[in-house]
Parts: structure tokens; sequence; C-alpha cells
């Protein structure tokens, strides 16, 4: 199965959903993030493919959320991928994509249900 989990290896739920793939016998793609940030067109595709809002992959525990004062709702989608372009560590983690969606794990264990044969 091809499994593409967006990783913060610092995340606890992060870590706890790569621990799950790997003990469902599958090697994912790994993608540190923060290393190596996604464009506008990869976070676009994202959202596309999990059928998911700029919104619900923004992280608003974060300093950049509150200085950019990113919880405005009058700011647009495409100002909330700058963003995140702009600051990796908004962007929500982890994100894990298979052939059957791409979905934000928290808690972990949601990730079981993208694996499931």
């Amino acid at each position: 199965m091809d499994v593409t989990i967006y990783h913060n290896p610092k995340c606890s739920n992060s870590r706890g959903a790569l621990e799950l793939i790997r003990d469902a016998g599958i090697t994912p793609r790994v993608i540190e993030y923060l290393a190596a940030p996604l464009d506008k067109a990869a976070l676009r595709d994202l959202l596309a493919r999990g059928g998911l809002s700029i919104r619900d992959i923004v992280r608003d525990k974060e300093a950049p959320y509150r200085d950019l004062r990113l919880g405005d709702p009058a700011l647009s989608d495409d100002a909330l991928l700058d963003a995140i372009v702009a600051h990796p560590i908004l962007l929500q983690r982890p994100i894990v994509a298979t052939p059957r969606g791409v979905r934000v794990c928290r808690p972990p264990e949601q990730v079981l249900d993208l694996l499931a044969r």
C-alpha cells in the first residue's frame, strides 16, 4: 500500500501514527515537512484529495498563527496557504495520505481507517 506521512518527529501524535503504520507492516514515505516544506500546489492537492478545508490543516497553537492573526475569518484560503508555506510549523500534523484518502491523524489511531484493506 502506498502511504505518505507528513511527519514532525517532535510531535507525539505524528510519532504514534508513524508507529501504527509500521506496525501494520507498511513502510511509508516519510516527509519531514519542516525540513522539506510543501508548496501551495502540494497543499492544495492534499486538501482536494482529503475533502479538507484549509482551516482543517492549519495549526492554531503556534506563535505565527497568533502573530499573523490567522484566526481572522476574513482571511482567504490563499492567504492561509501562503502562511503555511512561509511557516511550515503551521501545518497540522500528522497528515497521512493513502489510496483510501487523506486525513489529519489526531489522535494517531485515525490512521487505522486509512490502512484498512
